[in-house]
């Protein structure tokens, strides 16, 4: 298994979720996170606005999964045809186990 970790627009963030839901991967937790990237934020006149709101969707996968939901995140996610600074970024890394709460079962 793998956990899919998307730091994305919260504009983006209903498209996204609905994208995966339709493709078949319901179960998402959302998260409204602040940060920065690359670009350090934004400078609006004087003002720098260096803590930009998005949204961080976590969503677990088996391995052969990952690309499509990959390929979902990145389609819905982006705002201009080839991208722009701010869009957002996307982390995978392995889940070694993981357990339902409500029946106390270990999943496979």
């Amino acid at each position: 298994m793998l956990m899919i970790r998307a730091i994305i627009r919260p504009e983006k963030s209903s498209k996204v979720m609905t994208a995966l839901f339709e493709a078949g991967f319901p179960a998402v937790t959302k998260i409204p996170v602040v940060g920065r990237g690359k670009q350090r934020g934004i400078k609006i006149g004087d003002v720098t606005y260096d803590e930009l709101p998005k949204e961080m969707l976590v969503i677990v996968c088996k391995d052969e999964d990952k690309d499509y939901v990959i390929k979902t995140i990145l389609d819905t996610a982006v705002t201009q045809p080839k991208g722009a600074f701010g869009d957002g970024k996307i982390f995978v890394q392995p889940v070694e186990e993981a357990y339902t709460i409500s029946r106390g079962s270990k999943e496979l």
